[in-house]
């Protein structure tokens, strides 16, 4: 095995690497097709059951070979020790020298779990039973606003992983909602965002919570300040704001300089990522939204999910199977995107927060210890609900020359009241994984128009147009119901997928240094937005937008 801190060194050189580059050259141009017809057995020998989840990655150009080969690689890899010193709490997010221990937060065990030497979960549950008695006294109506009158709204102010986590989740547990308190969310620092929110809200019974585990992000803190200089404007009562705005950081130095009082201070910790921190305190909005019976219910499947990855065998492990067949397709067939199909409209943001799990995590181009990678690392997420997906981007799916990774994910159960609509919608995710594997050839193209009447010479000339190369790999993910366990598998499987991946190529799946600079640059060139200071020594290319800018503001 290789050397734990430097599992990277040599990545492409290692014979495991080399088997399988061999390896995709011989199955390049075989047919997903042709490996049904020689195996009639194939779905149950490419399927898994797991919980409440079931994995078809049978439509995927792949043999028992290269599932050896890419269990081989793991082990070069020393996953078995990665996924160790996830859970036992060591630093693996190297470059801050922190754990990544999301895990304990849903740790339904009851057994410690370490950080540092330090057992953590007595903090997580004494989070946990503040978060209870919080949303059962706001449920029974017992939490009221300054005037005494009950909360009727609650406004989530965040971003990125204090954000997207709670949106996706408060949609897609829509029918488990125990309470008509209405959620808003504000994210975008446009001001368009907040403006409209503010607009359908009554500052005497609506509770703002403000969520960033620094409590300095500037899109975060700068909606925060309007929503409060809002407040400020309605309410004149000064002490009225701590009846008002709860907090959740890791910072409660800045919540208390903002005026949150110390019972609505909720805490994260350091060892939990923006991305991964959904079932702790960041989760508050879908607590409120659902109860904390049902937030407790995901949870649960949070850790039926992270158990199974920590015990499963490779060939029986559902993040590691989606993980190396992600890499499979990005190192060695050339995929370059990753497609999420969800086919339950409740689940319409869920390719939205994968977006930021998977690429904020493994969009790395140097390894653990700072050297440049010279193979690709993540892959371009992007996704929409299946059936209003089939009437956009479908098309480069089916006959686009890019090979992309997609992902279908489907309940058998619907939660709406139209049976007939969701077995529509199921029979359109059967037949698009059926239709990206088998394609169309000619020689059916000019069978189907033959039968339609169109005569030999409007045949040949569409023919062309009609042939679809199939031989486009899928997953596909059933379930029995979008309900909380459920939610919980599907998170903590993806959030596994990334970190496997991560483990193969050697990088940090923790920080985010692209994401930072970003907002370091932002700080330094808002005085040159607002006229404060020139930009001489910004690139041409700035200076003449700033020069439009301020042309167009001073008219």
């Amino acid at each position: 095995m290789a050397n734990s801190s430097s599992p990277s060194a040599g990545l492409t050189a290692l014979p495991e690497w080399q088997a399988l580059r061999e390896h995709g050259g011989e199955l390049r141009n075989q047919r997903i097709r042709d490996l049904f017809r020689d195996d009639p057995a194939r779905f149950q020998h490419f399927s898994l059951e797991q919980g409440r989840l079931l994995l078809d990655y049978s439509k995927n150009l792949v043999t028992t070979e290269t599932m050896q080969h890419l269990r081989a690689l793991a082990d070069r890899q020393d996953l078995a020790g990665w996924i160790e010193r996830l859970f036992a709490g060591e630093p693996v997010n190297s470059t801050e020298n922190r754990a990544a221990m999301h895990m304990a937060l849903r740790n339904r065990g009851n057994g410690a779990m370490y950080v540092g030497g330090r057992d953590v979960m007595p903090d997580v549950q004494r989070e946990l039973t503040r978060m209870r008695l919080f949303v059962n006294r706001l449920h029974r109506g017992e939490y009221r606003g300054c005037t005494g009158r009950v909360i009727t709204d609650v406004v989530n102010i965040g971003v990125g992983g204090s954000d997207l986590g709670a949106v996706m989740a408060t949609e897609a547990l829509a029918p488990y909602r125990t309470n008509a308190i209405r959620l808003h969310f504000v994210s975008s620092i446009d001001g368009v965002h907040v403006t409209d929110v503010l607009e359908r809200v009554n500052p005497k019974t609506t509770l703002f919570i403000i969520s960033s585990k620094s409590f300095t992000t500037l899109d975060t803190m700068t909606n925060a300040r309007t929503a409060l200089e809002w407040f400020r404007r309605q309410v004149a009562d000064e002490t009225a704001i701590q009846h008002h705005f709860l907090g959740v950081s890791a910072n409660d130095a800045a919540m208390a300089a903002y005026g949150i009082a110390e019972e609505n201070r909720f805490r994260v910790w350091d060892w939990v990522g923006g991305r991964y921190s959904l079932t702790s305190a960041v989760g508050l909005p879908l607590a409120i939204a659902v109860g904390m019976k049902h937030f407790e219910a995901m949870l649960e499947g949070c850790y039926r999910m992270d158990q199974h990855f920590r015990t499963a065998p490779w060939a029986e492990n559902l993040p590691v199977i989606l993980g190396l067949l992600g890499v499979w397709y990005t190192n060695f067939l050339g995929a370059s995107g990753h497609v999420v199909l969800p086919y339950d409209h409740r689940l319409n943001r869920f390719p939205a927060y994968l977006q930021q799990l998977e690429m904020e995590s493994n969009g790395k181009c140097v390894t653990r210890d700072g050297e440049p990678v010279d193979y690709d690392t993540g892959a371009l997420v992007w996704g929409e609900v299946g059936p209003n997906a089939q009437h956009s981007f479908y098309q480069l799916l089916h006959q686009g020359t890019r090979p992309v990774i997609a992902d279908f994910l489907a309940p058998a159960h619907g939660s709406a009241e139209y049976p007939e609509h969701h077995e529509l919608a199921l029979a359109n995710c059967f037949a698009q994984t059926r239709a990206l594997m088998e394609g169309q050839s000619a020689d059916q193209a000019r069978q189907e128009m033959a039968a339609s009447g169109m005569s030999e010479a409007q045949i040949e000339q569409a023919v062309p147009h009609k042939v679809h190369p199939g031989n486009k790999p899928s997953n596909t993910l059933l379930f029995q119901r979008l309900d909380p366990a459920t939610l919980g598998e599907l998170v903590a499987l993806y959030e596994h997928k990334v970190f496997v991946q991560s483990v193969i190529w050697g990088i940090n799946a923790f920080d985010q240094w692209g994401v930072e600079l970003g907002k370091k640059l932002a700080k330094e060139m808002l005085p040159a937005v607002t006229g404060e200071r020139d930009a001489a020594d910004a690139d041409p290319s700035t200076r003449g937008l700033l020069d439009y800018l301020h042309r167009q503001t001073n008219q």
